[in-house]
C-alpha cells in the first residue's frame, strides 16, 4: 500500500500528485492525505473518473482517502477518449482567469497553465489575445510555464494587435506575433477548443 502526503497543497495539486502516484501504481491501494473538503472532493472525484473504488476516513482535519487501483478498469477508455482528440487549441483572452478578484485570478491562471504541463495529451496551440498577451512578456509570473509549455512542443501565439495595444511587442518573451486569420483559421481547425 502507498501513501502519499497531499497536506498543504494548493489547488490542483493533489489531483496531480494523485494522478502521477496512480498511473506509477500498476494495481493495489493508495491512500491519499488532504487537510481540507476540497482537495478531498477533488482527489476523491478524479479517482472514480478513473474508475477506482474510493473509501474516505476523516481523522483529525485531515482526510485519508483510500483508493484502489484495479488493472484494466478504465484505462483503455481513457485512451480511446485520448486517441480521438486530434488537435486541442487554447484560447486564453485574459490575464486573468474567471471574474471578480484580480489577485486571485492571476493566481487561478498560473495554477491552470501549470496544470496544462501535466496533462496526459498537452494542446498543440495556445493563443494569448486581448490582456492574455501579457502571459508572454517579460513581466509575467506565467512565463517560467509558458517557456515550459512551448519546450514541450506546444505553439505558443500572441495576438500583434493586442501586443501594440499594451504596447508588449518588444516585450513579449515566448512564442511568436500571430494575426487574427491565422488565430480564427487554427480554431476552425481544432477537434477541441478550450477556452478558460
Amino acid at each position: 500500500m502507498k501513501e502519499i502526503d497531499c497536506r498543504g497543497m494548493a489547488c490542483p495539486q493533489p489531483v496531480i500528485t494523485t494522478k502521477r502516484a496512480l498511473d506509477q501504481l500498476k494495481e493495489g491501494d493508495l491512500i491519499v492525505i488532504v487537510d481540507n473538503p476540497s482537495s478531498c472532493e477533488n482527489v476523491e472525484r478524479f479517482a472514480r473518473s478513473q474508475g477506482c473504488p474510493v473509501n474516505i476516513e476523516k481523522k483529525g482535519q485531515d482526510f485519508h482517502i483510500h483508493i484502489q487501483k484495479v488493472t484494466g478498469t478504465h484505462e483503455g477508455k481513457l485512451t480511446m477518449q485520448i486517441e480521438k482528440v486530434k488537435k486541442v487549441v487554447v484560447y486564453i483572452n485574459s490575464d486573468l482567469l474567471g471574474g471578480g478578484d484580480e489577485a486571485l485570478g492571476s493566481f487561478l491562471m498560473k495554477a491552470f497553465l501549470k496544470t496544462l504541463l501535466d496533462l496526459e495529451k498537452m494542446p498543440d496551440r495556445l493563443i494569448l489575445i486581448n490582456s492574455g498577451v501579457r502571459l508572454a512578456s517579460e513581466a509575467s509570473q506565467a512565463l517560467d510555464t509558458l517557456s515550459l509549455l512551448s519546450k514541450k512542443g506546444v505553439e505558443i501565439v500572441s495576438c500583434g494587435t493586442c501586443l501594440d495595444f499594451y504596447k508588449l511587442r518588444e516585450k513579449m518573451c515566448v512564442g511568436k506575433i500571430s494575426n487574427m486569420f491565422d488565430i480564427i483559421q487554427s480554431m476552425l481547425e481544432a477537434d477541441c477548443l478550450i477556452r478558460p
